[in-house]
């Protein structure tokens, strides 16, 4: 009979390459459209606060057909239509994870997982202690609980600071993971009265989708339009648009078979990532962020319960919740860290998924849509505290920043430039040991030169 194994699960470990160079590749595409996300945010905030009312005259602008029940303003369009190219994508991020990525592997998947769902849980909390105490709006309770990773990516990019792909890849799946929940809450919870025919059609529309699918039928004109058009009947059902992104971004093969490079959701998923962090985000940003911002605004912020709950739910629920989630699963589930990261490490980065812009605006606007002065007062409270969220994530990170560029360094080199980094050629112990040798080679040669400089120096002091 064979002992059980008391050997413990590294958290944050090395990943295998492919799944490394996939989510390499997905974060470069991210941290572009973050920094874009920024700079719309930034745009926004200027043209609202100087502009007099051409932005609000803007973004109230209607155009669409309106006897098919689409004649939307633009600020409906950029947060139904534009970003359901988002949760498209976001579709297919969590089908991956659940088949090639984190999440394939129940054990793996649990800490993760739990992390995220305990992210979402300790903000909601918080902003419900803070409202039931101060009498506040209860509405708002999921408008802390979102996280946007390419926000989150812009900021490390701003302030220069690296992370190992572990963290990074932490990072992106606790968001996928959130981006999952968030679907869930905003079709549960802000869906009011529902066109049964409508939603029935669009239901219909999504079969066919997977048919089409599963029967290998191609072509960009036959997806393209069928999708439009499940938008459109899920826009008329009243269930929020966005769902039909996720429900046709779930159902793409993202597995590979033999011979195959990319699998067709991860090759649809490089073509449509770009649209989505380069034009859709940035854009709704750009409609959406736009607050009046003035000191007896700020204050109001921090007085009404309603906005401070938010703020306060971003940057300590996120923090706490996440880490705490996090600690206590890893001890339970006898998952020992990463021997070359710590603790503090982990709420750096918990702390930096307090940063809620895309996903927090939109419940904003979903949970309070019949008051618009607190919709723009809890869109400035979503900004602030993203800001005091990132500042104080980008202050823990950059305290560690020499430990991980040493990381990165030691995770890309690549002496023999075959392409694959020698970290993945020699095995973690071996590579250890090679780097030790190398440092101690380094050393000795140093002590050879101090000794060579030193003799010459004893010469020049003797008689001549």
């Amino acid at each position: 009979m064979t002992a059980p194994s008391n050997r413990r699960s590294i958290f944050l470990g090395r990943m295998p390459l492919p799944e490394r160079n996939y989510i390499a590749e997905a974060l470069r595409t991210e941290t572009v459209g973050g920094v874009l996300l920024l700079a719309a945010a930034v745009a926004a905030l200027i043209w609202a606060n100087t502009a007099g009312g051409s932005y609000e005259a803007v973004r109230g602008f209607h155009l669409g057909p309106a006897s098919l029940g689409l004649d939307l303003s633009l600020q409906h369009w950029a947060a139904n239509g534009l970003l359901a190219v988002f949760f498209f994508v976001a579709g297919i991020e969590l089908k991956r994870e659940l088949v090639a990525g984190e999440l394939r592997d129940p054990k793996a998947a649990a800490l993760p997982v739990v992390a995220a769902l305990c992210g979402m849980a300790t903000p909601a909390l918080v902003y419900f202690l803070v409202n039931a105490a101060g009498g506040g709006s209860l509405h708002g309770w999921a408008v802390p609980t979102a996280t946007d990773i390419a926000f989150a990516l812009a900021v490390l990019a701003v302030i220069g600071t690296s992370l190992p792909s572990a963290l990074r890849a932490f990072l992106l799946t606790l968001a996928v993971v959130d981006d999952l929940f968030a679907i869930l809450i905003i079709a549960i919870f802000f869906t009011s009265q529902i066109d049964f025919l409508a939603l029935g059609l669009a239901v219909a529309g999504l079969a066919l989708f997977y048919l089409l699918l599963r029967k290998g039928v191609r072509g960009w004109y036959v997806y393209v339009p069928l999708g439009v058009v499940i938008w459109a009947l899920m826009e008329n059902s009243g269930v929020h648009a966005t769902i039909a992104g996720v429900a046709m971004g779930l159902m793409l093969r993202c597995h590979r078979r033999d011979g195959e490079r990319q699998s067709p959701g991860e090759h649809i998923e490089h073509l449509v990532r770009p649209l989505s962090a380069g034009l859709a985000v940035p854009l709704f940003a750009l409609f959406s962020a736009g607050v009046s911002i003035s000191g007896g605004a700020v204050h109001d912020v921090f007085t009404r319960p309603e906005t401070l709950g938010v703020v306060l739910g971003l940057i300590v629920g996120k923090a706490v919740g996440i880490f705490g989630g996090t600690w206590c699963t890893a001890r339970f589930t006898r998952a020992e860290l990463n021997p070359d990261l710590k603790w503090p490490d982990v709420f750096g980065l918990a702390a930096l998924a307090g940063i809620g812009f895309t996903v927090s605006l939109l419940i904003g606007e979903l949970a309070f849509a019949g008051d618009p002065a607190l919709t723009d007062e809890i869109k400035a409270a979503v900004l602030l505290g993203s800001l005091l969220a990132a500042v104080f994530a980008g202050i823990l990170l950059k305290i560690r920043n020499n430990k991980y560029r040493r990381l990165c360094e030691e995770e890309e080199r690549d002496e023999d430039q075959d392409g694959i980094p020698d970290v993945y050629e020699l095995g973690q112990p071996a590579y250890h040991l090679r780097m030790a040798a190398i440092h101690e080679e380094k050393a000795a040669e140093h002590r050879r030169l101090a000794e060579m400089a030193a003799e010459a120096r004893s010469g020049d002091d003797g008689p001549a």
